[in-house]
């Protein structure tokens, strides 16, 4: 199977959901800190592709969900610096195969593109504790998501 170089913020479960599934599928996970990487613009902007720049943001990130920022209205290297300067405003997981390079979780298109088992239910880049106002209290007091 594929060897997948896979950006994470540790101790998110929607992440640690994406890698069991990889894992469960045959795929040699190599995990990597999104939040520590040293990023620049030209090893970030290949995850994005043609997805709209909104599609680039963590949809989940405090600072989105209030309305600080609203991605759709940035220029792509505006919207790059911001995602440098704070990484928890990416879009997770990132994933690379080789030179191939995706941002989010689409479980029908990573499974065209590397192979995926079937699950039960599916597995998504949405936060699976959306809608818990505890959890969400605590990642914005903690300054995640």
């Amino acid at each position: 199977m594929a060897r997948v170089i896979f950006y994470e913020k540790p101790g998110c479960a929607g992440n640690a959901r994406q890698k069991s599934l990889l894992i469960a599928s045959g795929h040699d996970v190599d995990t990597r800190n999104l939040l520590t990487t040293p990023w620049d613009a030209t090893m970030l902007r290949p995850f994005f592709g043609e997805k709209p720049i909104a599609q680039w943001f963590n949809a989940s990130s405090p600072r989105i969900k209030n309305g600080e920022l609203r991605p759709a209205e940035l220029k792509p290297e505006v919207a790059i610096a911001m995602m440098i300067e704070d990484p928890l405003l990416i879009r997770r997981p990132l994933l690379q195969v080789g030179e191939r390079r995706e941002s989010g979780f689409d479980q029908a298109r990573i499974a065209d593109w590397i192979g995926l088992k079937p699950t039960p239910r599916p597995v998504t880049d949405s936060c699976p504790k959306d809608g818990d106002t505890a959890h969400a209290a605590a990642c914005k007091a903690a300054g995640e998501n």
